[in-house]
């Protein structure tokens, strides 16, 4: 019921910066865009997805990783569906696939798991 497309990935050297957008489509009888808390994960050549940061269904509560922390931000605007990751200071350990993702309201958002609807993904690459 939910499709969610990424964007803005590319190539980049260390230090510069990238905003990835993930728009949202799709709803159900009692379900919309700004029902769901939304995710970003990173995959890397030959790793895990690993989780990077998150916000809730309500927009009041945002979570990232150690590593990304200080580094990316996260936020939502339910007026056009779409949640961003804002990435500067980029490092060469940041390259990766990055994926979104979206979840029904409440959960352990640092865990991939339990989110409901996953993005196809879009590629960063940090250059030295």
């Amino acid at each position: 019921q939910v499709q969610l497309v990424e964007s803005g990935g590319g190539l980049v050297q260390g230090g510069g910066s990238l905003r990835l957008s993930c728009a949202a489509s799709g709803r159900t009888f009692s379900r919309t865009f700004s029902d769901y808390s939304m995710g970003w994960f990173r995959q890397a050549a030959g790793k895990e997805r690993e989780f990077v940061a998150a916000i809730s269904w309500s927009g009041g509560n945002t979570y990232y990783a150690d590593s990304v922390k200080g580094r990316f931000t996260i936020t939502r605007d339910n007026a056009k569906n779409t949640v961003y990751l804002q990435m500067n200071s980029l490092k060469s350990e940041d390259t990766a696939v990055y994926y979104c993702a979206a979840e029904y309201r409440n959960g352990n958002l640092m865990s991939p798991d339990r989110y409901d609807y996953w993005g196809q993904g879009t590629q960063v690459t940090v250059s030295s």
